[in-house]
């Protein structure tokens, strides 16, 4: 069997067996297309295969090259588990090397809150024809912590209207329900909702477009760009940026780092635990205000 035919029931068999999501397919797509054009036929030779992940280390940054092995890895189990070869070559190479720890970028809060008081600025004055969908997207980033994806996908029957409770169905297809607290927000996505009922349940997406499609993660990002520029932000705001702001706020808060990763949808703790990374920058604040010593009378010298 040709390697291009390989991968392509490896694929389905992601797609249709293991229920990935369309973000990790492509991902799996693209990586496995350039490891196809680098070795052709070859797809069982260690020494192939090692030259290739030379090539990874030399062309891409470390979190790159790990995840275009992880790849690579996965697509040699399938062909082992298959019985389509004999033996995993990636059981005698040694793939582990040192990655550079990057901590998630956070948007300050004072231009969460200025971003978020100029769009209101804008939904009272009428400005803008989409200005209320708009607002409604970036307070549910900023409510949820929600993945772009996630946000673009949500359908209307995975949002209770009345209580604000939204099913989100996430990475590698797990599921999780996040209650939004803030009724205000509530209230926002019920207008929302009212005014564009017709469009929405003919997409069956909870937001769409002008033409009543969804309204797509390339749409969302240009669309916060948009409004970071016209508040007079001059940093640059990602949706990802929210959810790292949501995650490092709550922990600052006290929120358990457990409940924090159900409400992300993290399988591993581990993902989770950067953000306390991140929050370490209140500490020396809490331990001024909350250290027993406070209460102590010591006589300094």
């Amino acid at each position: 069997m040709k390697s291009c035919n390989i991968i392509k029931n490896y694929l389905e068999y992601c797609e249709f067996d293991k229920e990935l999501d369309k973000n990790t397919l492509k991902a799996y797509r693209i990586d496995l297309r350039q490891y196809y054009e680098f070795t052709g036929e070859e797809i069982t030779s260690k020494e192939t295969i090692e030259k290739y992940i030379r090539l990874l280390h030399k062309k891409y940054k470390s979190r790159t090259t790990k995840r275009k092995i992880a790849s690579m890895k996965a697509f040699y189990t399938y062909l082992e588990e298959k019985q389509i070869i004999s033996e995993n070559p990636f059981r005698r190479i040694r793939t582990k090397f040192k990655e550079e720890k990057v901590l998630p970028r956070i948007i300050p809060k004072n231009d969460i809150e200025r971003l978020l008081n100029y769009m209101y600025g804008q939904l009272r004055k009428q400005k803008g024809k989409n200005i209320l969908r708009d607002l409604a997207v970036v307070e549910m980033f900023f409510a949820t912590g929600a993945r772009v994806y996630e946000i673009s996908n949500i359908r209307i029957e995975n949002i209770d209207m009345k209580t604000g409770s939204i099913y989100f169905n996430g990475k590698g297809r797990k599921e999780r329900v996040i209650q939004i607290g803030e009724q205000s927000v509530i209230k926002l996505l019920q207008k929302y909702y009212e005014q564009n009922k017709a469009q929405i349940e003919k997409s069956g997406y909870f937001f769409v477009n002008q033409k009543g499609d969804r309204f797509s993660e390339q749409s969302i990002r240009r669309m916060l760009k948009k409004y970071t520029k016209q508040a007079g932000i001059s940093r640059n705001i990602t949706p990802h940026m929210f959810r790292h702001s949501f995650a490092t706020y709550l922990i600052e808060e006290g929120v358990d780092i457990s409940c924090v990763q159900q409400i992300l949808g993290h399988s591993s703790i581990k993902t989770t635990q950067i953000y306390i990374h991140v929050a370490a920058g209140i500490q020396a604040e809490i331990l001024q205000k909350k250290h027993p010593r406070n209460k102590m009378h010591i006589w300094a010298a």
